[in-house]
């Protein structure tokens, strides 16, 4: 049994099946989808806030399109979902090659997509488009190999409790609501968010994670995250959040070492809620969002990449193409990825080679086409290793290069190869 405070809680140890998960799926979709619109660089889903920042373009856009009269409570018209399909959803996200997802249940707006008695004709069940929308995709992601997970905002902006007395608000609104999602959706995840400006005692933290330690129906599977107050990221809690490659606000990823799993969360673009403005070249390509996957799992992290649908239910045509083309090259190389471990905790992005170990087996993922000779600096050399190249039937040799591996890669068609954008040697003996 768990006691209420950190000291104990921290020694849960976090679930096996995250850390042998690495890829995520986040989704972020709310009354700020309906907007979809901030300036370049920024957060959409923050759109109700920035309303009332001079420093942001959209108070003068809002005025422009929706009138001034038009509150933010008013998209609640126009979200309607009317092309969401739930089942689709999850057919995108198992042929991603993704293993879990956060859903947004809440975010700091308050707005709820699920049934719950906390926020009473605020939510998607009773206004809007009359929609249990998290319970839909929980149940379209039965029979796939996505676990379904979610994410809830701790603090709203507005809420009446929260403005008055944010302890009050913890003890008699959060954590109540908190229990009710847990115990009606039973999620496999819990990404909380919006804690940092209170401590965790405020917050009532331990007295939750204590309770779903113990006594949920969870409590044997699910992994919660860091934010649970001011002092707790990349400290207390389940697994470490990073968000952008930034940790507690100041530690960039690549420093990072940590005792546990982490997870790094990011949008394929700047935003996690649909942001319009973007175009391409805003976003990231196929290869670049694989050597983030890549780099995050040769140090022992998982990969949570956002995807913001459209208001109608779809998810953008360029965001679906990334997480396909992800999911293709998993296929080939998911080896190395699923269920493998850090094999050395050495700086070995500059090189341009990323490696794990699985099931006895050490795995190099080289970042260009696998052509002539290439150096594992990493890889002791032992007269009983054989390599093969994943995807591919060509010839590999290894060499000893003053005490390293060295690959030789005989010629072969490029089109041979089932991969692309990176390329993965298994090392066996």
């Amino acid at each position: 049994m768990y006691e209420n405070n950190w000291e104990s809680l921290n020694k849960r140890p976090v679930p096996q099946w995250f850390a042998d998960a690495k890829f995520g799926i986040f989704i972020h979709w709310g009354l700020y989808s309906v907007p979809a619109f901030t300036r370049k660089g920024d957060y959409a889903e923050w759109y109700l806030k920035q309303l009332e920042n001079p420093e942001f373009p959209n108070r003068a856009f809002h005025d422009r399109v929706y009138g001034r009269d038009f509150k933010y409570e008013d998209f609640v018209s126009l979200f309607k979902a009317e092309l969401f399909d739930a089942d689709r959803w999850a057919e995108i996200f198992s042929k991603s090659g993704a293993k879990y997802l956060n859903f947004v249940s809440k975010h700091h707006d308050g707005f709820c997509l699920y049934k719950t008695q906390y926020a009473p004709g605020w939510n998607s069940v009773e206004v809007g488009p009359h929609r249990d929308f998290l319970m839909e995709l929980k149940k379209a992601l039965e029979g796939t190999d996505v676990r379904f997970g979610v994410y809830h905002s701790v603090y709203e902006w507005n809420h009446p409790l929260y403005l008055k007395d944010p302890e009050e608000y913890a003890l008699k609104h959060l954590i109540p609501m908190l229990k009710e999602l847990i115990e009606n959706y039973q999620p496999n995840t819990l990404f909380t968010d919006g804690e940092w400006d209170h401590e965790s005692s405020v917050w009532h933290s331990t007295d939750f994670l204590q309770w779903l330690y113990n006594e949920s129906s969870v409590k044997d599977f699910v992994v919660p995250n860091d934010r649970w107050g001011s002092e707790t990221r990349g400290k207390l809690g389940g697994n470490f959040t990073t968000e952008y490659g930034i940790i507690d606000g100041k530690t960039n990823l690549e420093d990072i070492t940590l005792d546990r799993p982490f997870e790094e969360c990011r949008g394929i673009g700047r935003s996690f809620g649909f942001n319009r403005m973007e175009g391409t070249d805003d976003y990231m390509s196929a290869k670049e969002l694989l050597e983030m996957l890549c780099s995050l799992v040769s140090k022992g992290g998982n990969f949570l990449l956002n995807v913001g649908p459209a208001a109608d239910g779809t998810i953008p045509v360029i965001m679906e193409e990334r997480l396909l083309q992800m999911g293709k090259w998993l296929e080939t190389n998911g080896e190395a990825i699923y269920s493998s471990r850090v094999y050395t905790k050495k700086k070995t992005d500059e090189s341009g080679i990323y490696y794990t170990q699985n099931g006895g087996n050490v795995y190099a993922i080289v970042n260009r086409f696998p052509f002539g000779e290439i150096l594992l600096e990493e890889v002791p050399y032992d007269e009983s290793l054989k390599a093969s190249l994943l995807g591919s039937q060509a010839k590999v040799q290894v060499k000893n290069a003053n005490g390293k591996v060295l690959l030789c890669v005989e010629p072969f068609n490029p089109d041979s190869i089932d991969s692309e954008y990176l390329y993965t040697f298994r090392l066996t003996k």
